[in-house]
């Protein structure tokens, strides 16, 4: 892989996430979930030619903008490990999801969460969670691990590197019919 395509992906996730956060409106202490193909990424077939320069390169785009809004970031592992989950064991802890015991590697989980794994303080995995929005880059299928009403978000940007991706924030469920109100200024 060139430096400038690593770049470009880099420069991609970046932008994405940026977008994303823009619309989503997310507060600090709520999860952003990631689900990365970094097959996808290098024109490769889903869990077929995992990249682990890709992965970073999605990391380096990623990581820093949630961490300067305090948003936690979460990995999704590939369907080897049931989709399962990479997180801080802090965030973990604050929502009351409970770890179970796996390591990630870049065939059996993938190159994405390997990489979390490796560069998160004090990671863990988990089953499932309810995150507050998310990126899926190269058909991971995160919608499994959204909270219960998910919204598409429509970016400038509809690739990282050759894999689509496809992104969503949540909203509360709104309840009670005609009558109701969802606003104060209703």
């Amino acid at each position: 892989m060139t430096e400038a395509f690593k770049q470009q992906i880099e420069e991609e996730a970046r932008q994405a996430v940026t977008e994303l956060l823009a619309q989503a409106k997310l507060r600090r202490g709520d999860v952003f979930v990631v689900g990365c193909s970094s097959s996808e990424i290098v024109g490769g077939h889903i869990g077929k030619d995992s990249s682990l320069e890709a992965a970073q390169a999605v990391y380096a785009g990623i990581a820093p903008v949630l961490a300067q809004q305090g948003i936690w970031l979460a990995a999704q592992c590939c369907e080897h490990l049931n989709r399962a989950i990479i997180i801080e064991r802090e965030a973990a802890e604050k929502y009351g999801w409970e770890e179970v015991c796996v390591v990630p590697r870049p065939h059996a989980g993938g190159s994405w969460a390997t990489t979390c794994w490796k560069q998160f303080r004090d990671p863990i995995a988990v089953e499932e969670i309810r995150a507050h929005a998310g990126i899926d880059i190269g058909g991971t299928l995160i919608g499994m691990h959204l909270r219960r009403v998910a919204v598409p978000v429509r970016l400038s940007l509809s690739k990282i590197g050759e894999a689509n991706i496809l992104c969503a924030r949540t909203r509360p469920k709104l309840i009670g019919g005609e009558r109701a109100r969802y606003t104060e200024e209703d």
